[in-house]
């Protein structure tokens, strides 16, 4: 790997003009004017290369900006390890379920105007919702010694079914509960391996999947707990938009929220220009970095994922982050009032609620930092942001109006948090 991407002086002649074009496009502006200091930024640089260097990832793309500005845009590393094709400031990268704060926003503007309640049943828009049940574990027969009961299976995607027994809900779930992840629709084996057949439809029925996802059970009474619905809770919140709005969700966010914010590349599923320009997806293995499989899976022509679909540059979802951290306006356009930004990144859900890890509550779709002695981290209290399974991280801290983005396409927790306080040691002022 170091090999591959540390090349000879023409090599990076070449890479240096090309990121100078780019960078300049991207209008960054000197970071000193942002209260960010040159030099501790460039540490970010020398991170991301050591992970490089380490076959961790093949490259990124990272970004820092305050005040509605681009103080540090850099592209590192390449995009294709087989072809040697260099990382771009405008490479594109699947953003995963960076895609949930999206959907959030769009869910708060029809909040705003009135046409969904944080605490509406979801059976209002979707009466499939309406009775639900709540999936309860069976104890697998006694064995070994004494007798005693060997653990649950464990079940859902990929394993064996589990075996359990259901009970009515206490009470509807509602907007809030997914919003949160404490609904426990499909959060876990139980109702993951129930909602299975229905979920393996949603390329063909669109986001009009998640009515058959009503007839699994929840995997736990609504609100008791955090458990993260990777797929079906947001995707839920999306056909909500689509039912509310009158609008496909994709024609909503084009119309609404990429527009305004003049998101220029941003979409669900990519046109063969815009191919040429996606990242390719890897995993880490015994032999390195080898291809991931169908890393497509959440994006579509047809499906139109809030959970998970969206494929868009750093550059892009800045415009889109920094609108949050500046309160809900950039460049003279407003989606959300401040109060409503002020409580998407308030903890609905405590640190303390089981699920949650110290020091880090739960918004309305994204995760707050609550304590950050706690987290162990740089952020300030009341950071939001969330990631994505292939890599991508992003928060704002609206105190600092700061925006901190990082896209690659290979997981790795240790780079996100390192990320975290690279930037954030750079902030002088």
């Amino acid at each position: 790997m170091q090999k591959l991407l540390r090349s000879t002086g023409h090599f990076m002649a070449m890479a240096c003009a090309v990121l100078a074009l780019h960078a300049a496009a991207a209008e960054t502006v000197a970071p000193e004017r942002l209260g960010l200091a040159p030099e501790r930024l460039q540490r970010i640089d020398e991170l991301v290369q050591r992970s490089i260097d380490a076959g961790d990832i093949s490259g990124a793309v990272t970004l820092v900006a305050r005040n509605g500005q681009i103080a540090h845009l850099q592209a590192h590393g390449v995009m294709d390890i087989a072809s040697k094709k260099l990382m771009q400031p405008d490479t594109i990268f699947r953003i995963a379920s960076m895609s949930k704060p999206v959907a959030a926003v769009a869910i708060l503007m029809l909040v705003e105007e009135g046409k969904v309640r944080l605490n509406d049943p979801v059976s209002k828009f979707i009466p499939a919702f309406g009775e639900l049940q709540v999936a309860i574990a069976k104890p697998r027969a006694p064995s070994g010694p004494g007798g005693a009961a060997a653990p649950t299976a464990p079940g859902g995607f990929g394993g064996p079914p589990p075996e359990f027994y259901t009970v009515p809900a206490d009470r509807a779930i509602t907007v809030l509960d997914l919003l949160t992840h404490t609904s426990g629709v499909m959060s876990g084996p139980m109702s993951n391996s129930a909602g299975q057949a229905a979920s393996a439809k949603r390329h063909d029925l669109g986001l009009a999947w998640v009515e058959g996802a009503a007839a699994a059970p929840l995997e736990f009474q609504p609100g008791s707990r955090w458990a993260y619905s990777a797929l079906t809770g947001f995707d839920v919140l999306s056909r909500i938009v689509e039912i509310a709005s009158g609008q496909s969700f994709d024609a909503f966010l084009a119309a609404r929220v990429f527009q305004p914010l003049g998101m220029q590349d941003v979409f669900f599923w990519p046109n063969a220009a815009q191919r040429a320009r996606l990242v390719t997806s890897y995993q880490r293995s015994e032999t390195g970095l080898t291809p991931s499989a169908n890393p497509d899976s959440m994006s579509g022509a047809k499906y139109f994922s809030g959970a998970g679909g969206l494929m868009t540059t750093a550059e892009s979802y800045a415009q889109f982050a920094m609108m949050l951290a500046n309160g809900g306006e950039l460049n003279g356009k407003r989606l959300l009032s401040p109060r409503t930004v002020e409580l998407m990144g308030a903890a609905y859900v405590p640190d303390t609620l089981p699920g949650r890890p110290d020091g880090e509550g739960y918004g309305l779709g994204v995760r707050v930092v609550v304590n950050p002695v706690a987290r162990g981290t740089w952020l300030s209290e009341g950071s939001f942001g969330w990631s994505g399974l292939y890599g991508t991280h992003f928060w704002v801290d609206p105190k600092e109006n700061l925006v901190g983005i990082l896209m690659a396409q290979t997981s790795s927790r240790a780079l996100l948090a390192d990320f975290e306080n690279a930037v954030m040691q750079a902030l002088v002022e």
